[in-house]
């Protein structure tokens, strides 16, 4: 969740480095940030503060400080309150050591109270304290160099890491390693940097290595070495990264959600680009040539995510089922990995990610594996762990995704989906070729009909100003919708802190129906469907109860339209698609009705962009 950078090279303005980089790493965690700097004297500087990025870099400004080396954080509170203390980089107890830590050490207590019958005292609350400590107590007893001591703590701790450290004692030396949360190493010409992912590295630069589990690198401004906790050495491969400076500022917008909202039509063109060739009447998913086989003989698919994600994978769900006739669920992956599930060679299990960090999922990869299961990847960081340790899988090619309520990933995620069930159902011959054709010209026109309802914006800001000052609102639908319903809800719940909850439209009577009283509002997918009347009949039984009813509809149906309270029309499109259109309404409609609150919609409270931490 927190988000790292460290610098070590021939330029003296560290400092002004690590915190354009924190700016830039700030969708990662703002409980709290700051730098560590090794000054001219090889003394450490640490400037640090609970809140916002500006409010620690506030302080390192009336001061002007020289170094070439140094560490940075962005924080996402785990263990310790987000407070002043708790904030990173953390000194070690002798103060000649600092560090910053994104994940969580579960044998923290163990340590910390071994540490403490040896005398160590300790100034916060965070097991990243406990951690630069028992390192330093290693380095005392060892006199070893400072690699081998790092090698020797780390396979002593439990839990995922990804560190970055400076000392006193190496004062020309940064020291990284991982284990379950990213790190990525940038290189440029005596110029080095860490970071959680390649955001605030490439400004500098476009040659990056990914570190593994369980690798530590040693960095100057001269030399790389990368070593495993075996001691072995390892030859990094060094990749080029394509991203764009430009794609991760806001480009004039007022927020990234809002930019990343209004460029879904390019990204969901990004996602099909080389995979649907129209003239050709052709679809072919490049990504998943190999295991092709695997599906079309698979006697179950299972989907795996968190969050959006998951809601991505019961869309799917329904419509696999329905096209490809093959039995599907859909798991998250925080139950997934703990239940010992009932896998086979037979399985195909893909798992969905945008970041590719998501540490759940990451880890129900990996028990996959170990059953013998297919494991497919649908991600959108190149490079990610899930990305490399899936047998294979496609990239989203949305492009970054800043914003901490995902917008653009799921439309890319549905795309990859449906254009994943279209091709299979076409080599399993559950569909006519003349269906076929269709679905690919529908999917082909998708970026058109978004950007339709895109211009429609401005009503929708209309109808988010009658209810923002609302405390709970509900969501239904039906069929592929009522996941649409649950995305709805969670983007509204994210962002504005309103309570909002998504129910197939029979499940109201079931309980959540006793909720309403009058005004409250009740978003009703109702766009064309074999569901459709029945849609219809509950949207009736929510306005008996005085309720607030807003309508997405696939067409001006005056029967409808005069029923509801506010009506946004999308445009028609059949094959069971809708999901990819009603969903946009409903980002847009969270988006304003936080901006009516007066919320940062890119700095939700309590939250982060990657969970790389249980």
């Amino acid at each position: 969740m927190c988000g790292i950078i460290a610098y070590v090279g021939n330029k003296s303005n560290a400092g002004k480095i690590l915190f354009e980089g924190l700016h830039t790493l700030e969708y990662r965690g703002y409980d709290s940030s700051g730098i560590a700097l090794i000054n001219e004297k090889n003394n450490i500087k640490i400037y640090k503060k609970k809140g916002i990025v500006k409010l620690a870099e506030k302080k390192f400004l009336k001061e002007k400080i020289s170094s070439k080396i140094g560490i940075g954080h962005t924080r996402w509170a785990t263990h310790g309150e987000p407070n002043n203390k708790n904030s990173h980089p953390i000194l070690s107890y002798s103060k000649n050591f600092a560090i910053v830590h994104n994940g969580i050490i579960e044998n923290y207590s163990i340590l910390k109270k071994i540490l403490k019958e040896k005398g160590y005292k300790f100034r916060t609350d965070t097991d990243t304290e406990v951690l630069i400590n028992f390192i330093e107590e290693i380095y005392k007893k060892s006199k070893s160099d400072f690699e081998n001591t790092l090698n020797t703590a780390l396979r002593q701790i439990r839990g995922a890491f990804a560190i970055a450290i400076i000392n006193k004692k190496t004062p020309n030396y940064l020291y990284g390693a991982r284990r379950g949360s990213p790190l990525v190493v940038g290189i440029s010409e005596n110029n080095f940097f860490l970071a959680s992912d390649a955001s605030p590295i490439v400004k500098h630069t476009n040659d990056v290595i990914y570190l593994k589990d369980n690798e530590i690198v040693k960095i100057s401004s001269e030399n790389l070495k990368i070593t495993n906790l075996k001691k072995e050495k390892i030859n990094p491969e060094v990749k080029k990264i394509e991203l764009k400076i430009e794609e991760i500022e806001k480009g004039g917008y007022d927020s990234f959600m809002l930019k990343e909202i209004m460029e879904q039509p390019k990204s969901i063109k990004r996602s099909m680009l080389g995979r649907i060739n129209v003239n050709k009447k052709s679809l072919f998913i490049n990504g998943i040539n190999d295991y092709v086989k695997k599906l079309l003989n698979a006697k179950r698919i299972i989907i795996v995510g968190c969050g959006t994600s998951w809601h991505a994978g019961l869309v799917a769900e329904y419509f696999f089922e329905k096209y490809t006739r093959i039995p599907v669920e859909v798991e998250y992956g925080s139950e997934f990995r703990y239940r010992n599930p009932i896998l086979n060679s037979d399985d195909v299990v893909f798992f969905i990610s945008q970041s590719g960090e998501t540490a759940d999922t990451l880890e129900s990869v990996k028990i996959t594996k170990k059953k013998g299961a297919t494991a497919l990847g649908i991600v959108n960081n190149v490079g990610s762990s899930i990305a490399r340790i899936t047998d294979e899988g496609c990239y989203l090619h949305a492009g970054p995704e800043i914003g901490v309520a995902s917008t653009k990933a799921f439309t890319s995620q549905l795309i990859i989906l449906f254009m994943i069930g279209v091709r299979l159902s076409n080599r399993l011959n559950t569909i006519k070729q003349k269906k076929y054709v269709e679905m690919i010209y529908q999917l082909d026109n998708i970026p058109k009909l978004v950007e339709e309802i895109l211009e429609q914006r401005n009503k929708i800001k209309n109808i988010a100003k009658t209810i923002y000052k609302k405390n709970s609102c509900l969501f239904m639908g039906r069929g592929t919708n009522f996941p649409v319903g649950l995305e709805g809800a969670l983007k509204l719940k994210e962002i504005s802190y309103i309570h909002a909850e998504g129910y197939p439209a029979a499940e109201l009577k079931h309980g959540p129906i006793a909720l309403l009283e009058k005004g409250t509002p009740v978003i009703v997918i109702c766009t064309r469907s074999d569901e459709y009347e029945k849609t219809i009949a509950n949207i009736e039984e929510v306005k008996a109860r005085k309720a607030m009813v807003v309508a997405i509809l696939d067409s001006k149906n005056k029967h409808v339209s005069e029923m509801v309270d506010h009506s946004i029309v999308v445009p028609q499109i059949k094959n069971d698609f809708s999901p990819i259109l009603n969903i946009i309404p409903l980002q847009l409609l969270a988006y304003y009705v936080a901006k009516y609150k007066g919320l940062d919609v890119d700095k939700p409270r309590n939250l982060a962009k990657s969970v790389t931490v249980e």
